[in-house]
């Protein structure tokens, strides 16, 4: 246990400078929210102690009235404290029904907020990361794992903060009747912390673990339901075979998930009937001291009350502690992808593309592509003269994808230079020079969109107003979509163009 506890400590440690990251992204996206959402915890974590006070106070007024048989009039004057607890318990609900407002609130800015960031990173990172399994794990774990983490890590830190000002008020009550209650009632949790720590550390490596497993699951499932794959599927007969690699996947996953859950479930409940027992020999004291005559009903049921909602809130407290470390972790994946930096970087106040005058020439290229020993190109030399059509002819994995991809410097080469009118493409600014190429790819995207916007995707920048206009809803007949037969070329290119001007 010991040695499990100094572990967690350890990686905990080092993942603690994530949580200051978290808190200011969660602040960024949604700042006000969460200020309003922490003044409401504060108040929320002392209500439950207000019960338990006035509890007392009507247990013990309600022992009197009876001991001394006054009737209505002495139970009219316990009427503040009634009302007092009406509105104790008013105010629990409304609270918790804002609360959950501002979560959600919370939540959906912050999702977009880590949905933007996702976006703006993917787009930034140069081809050569699409080539690398592991990038697509970063990914797959920074968009899937730690999506919701940030808002689940305040959410968490939240019902923590709730749950240590009860815990501390709660002992303050404990302390009246000896010291050591509250030391037992911190023991008896100690099962449960060691419970926490451990399932928390095992479900974490076993979903590092198993990332290529569900990123594979995922593929599967699009295969068996995506239009793009359908005919193949039914053509070769390869429905069956996808199937059956869906179910074996998916059913070792469930075997190990169902035994990590089962686990906890054994070890859960053993903590807690080990917390029972702790409060089981608490109240047979606080019984015998009642028995003496040296305890009120009312303090049996302020004691009650007090060590239960004690115990409550160390195992919300602890479990609220052990998802911080759980989300912490998570976190630290989307940290991670976010702190990747692209290999393709610009010049120092790098020129727009000048347009090319003479040719584009390409010097003693040598590239290998991420992963591999074997060059695409090696030592190769073209020259392709301005104003000129020029064929590049050649057997599959001859190089003449690689060539356009150095062309739009998707990639920089290992060797030579890549040149344009006598200048490296690698001194011009990287977005001029996309801006001023057209490719139409072996396997153009069909976007499921209207045919319009299919076509005017080639050329957004030069009518973003007509892209506007077409995506708005109109009157009249709906523009056809084109979701998945749709391609762009140069001639179309130059089609919509006038067409976005007679529009």
């Amino acid at each position: 246990m010991i040695k499990q506890l100094s572990k967690a400590a350890r990686r905990f440690k080092a993942q603690l400078p994530y949580l200051p990251m978290a808190f200011g992204l969660v602040y960024r996206a949604a700042g006000g929210l969460t200020v309003a959402w922490l003044g409401l915890l504060l108040v929320q974590g002392l209500l439950p102690v207000a019960m338990v006070y006035l509890t007392k106070v009507l247990v013990d007024g309600i022992a009197q009235v009876i001991k001394d048989s006054v009737g209505l009039q002495g139970l009219v004057s316990l009427a503040p404290a009634a009302a007092a607890m009406v509105c104790v318990l008013v105010a629990i609900e409304v609270f918790q029904s804002i609360s959950r407002w501002l979560r959600t609130a919370q939540s959906e800015r912050v999702q977009d907020s880590v949905h933007e960031l996702i976006h703006g990173q993917a787009m930034s990172l140069d081809m050569s990361f699409y080539d690398n399994p592991d990038y697509y794990d970063q990914l797959h774990r920074a968009r899937v794992d730690a999506l919701s983490r940030p808002t689940a890590l305040m959410e968490n830190a939240g019902t923590l903060l709730q749950s240590f000002i009860t815990l501390v008020a709660m002992a303050g009550v404990l302390l009246t009747f000896g010291i050591w209650i509250p030391v037992l009632l911190a023991l008896s949790t100690i099962p449960a912390l060691v419970v926490v720590i451990r399932h928390t550390m095992r479900f974490h490596l076993w979903r590092m673990r198993n990332t290529t497993a569900i990123r594979k699951t995922n593929y599967y499932d699009m295969m068996l339901t995506s239009r793009e794959a359908a005919a193949e599927m039914r053509l070769f007969h390869l429905g069956t075979h996808f199937r059956g690699l869906f179910k074996d996947l998916r059913t070792r996953l469930r075997r190990e998930r169902v035994a990590l859950a089962r686990n906890e479930a054994v070890a859960t409940a053993v903590a807690a009937l080990i917390g029972l027992a702790t409060m089981a020999g608490a109240l047979a004291w606080m019984g015998l001291q009642a028995s003496r005559g040296l305890l009120s009903l009312g303090d049996m049921a302020l004691f009650v009350q007090a060590f239960f909602q004690g115990q409550r809130m160390m195992r919300s407290l602890l479990g609220s502690a052990g998802e911080i470390y759980r989300n912490i972790m998570f976190l630290e994946n989307l940290f991670e992808f976010l702190e990747l930096k692209p290999k393709i970087t610009e010049a120092s106040d790098p020129p727009p593309h000048p347009g090319i005058q003479k040719e584009i020439r390409l010097q003693n290229v040598t590239f290998c592509y991420p992963g591999s020993d074997r060059p695409a190109l090696k030592n190769f030399n073209l020259s392709i003269p301005a104003g000129k059509i020029t064929a590049l002819v050649g057997e599959n994995g001859a190089g003449k994808t690689t060539l356009i991809r150095l062309l739009c410097r998707f990639y920089d080469p290992e060797g030579g230079h890549v040149m344009i009118d006598n200048r490296d493409i690698r001194t011009l600014s990287t977005e001029s020079l996309r801006r001023r190429t057209t490719v139409l790819f072996q396997e153009p995207v069909r976007y499921h969109d209207t045919v319009f916007n299919n076509i005017a995707f080639g050329d957004i920048d030069s009518r973003p107003d007509a892209m506007q206009r077409e995506l708005k809803p109109q009157q009249g007949p709906r523009a056809p979509m084109l979701p998945f037969h749709a391609c762009r070329t140069p001639i179309l290119r130059s089609w919509v163009s006038g067409l976005a001007a007679r529009n």
